[in-house]
């Protein structure tokens, strides 16, 4: 068996006790929250999230990609949220290498380089700032003024706001 064939069957169990199809589309607690896609981050249970109360999105590093700023764009104008809320993470893999070097690695292979942004970083809390900024540079954006930024401790479980 594989994952993927371990989860279709714990959904199975999921959908047995499911209760919560009444839910607004629109987040109840008007925030996006833009992490890192790192297994060990769980997002709703170390902010206490229940179904229904943010947008949660992930990827890689948890940057202010193109496409994030185009998710964070439709959940502000379509669905209501109002703050935004980034949170990055100690022991990042995107810190641990060199984007450049990586897309020189995937052209070799490839034959091309990735138009996408690797997005790696030297400095935890200055990623952190340098998503801020771009969030706050939106213009499509309607609500800059509620962006904070958080650093999650992998091994304590705290989070510590980026200032």
């Amino acid at each position: 068996m594989t994952s993927t064939d371990d989860f279709l069957a714990n959904n199975q169990q999921h959908e047995s006790g499911f209760d919560a199809g009444g839910l607004a589309g629109p987040p109840s607690k008007q925030i996006a929250i833009v992490a890192c896609m790192d297994a060990r981050m769980n997002v709703p249970a170390l902010l206490g999230l229940q179904p229904g109360d943010a947008h949660v999105m992930r990827n890689a590093g948890g940057i202010v990609t193109d496409d994030m700023l185009r998710s964070l764009v439709i959940s502000q104008r379509k669905l209501g949220t109002r703050e935004i809320m980034l949170i990055h993470h100690t022991k990042c893999g995107m810190a641990g290498f060199d984007g450049d070097e990586f897309a020189s690695e995937l052209e070799d292979e490839v034959g091309s380089r990735p138009e996408f942004e690797i997005g790696t970083f030297e400095d935890l809390d200055e990623d952190v700032r340098a998503s801020i900024a771009r969030v706050k540079a939106c213009a499509f954006l309607l609500h800059r003024d509620a962006v904070r930024g958080f650093v999650y401790d992998v091994d304590t479980g705290a989070l510590r706001e980026v200032v």
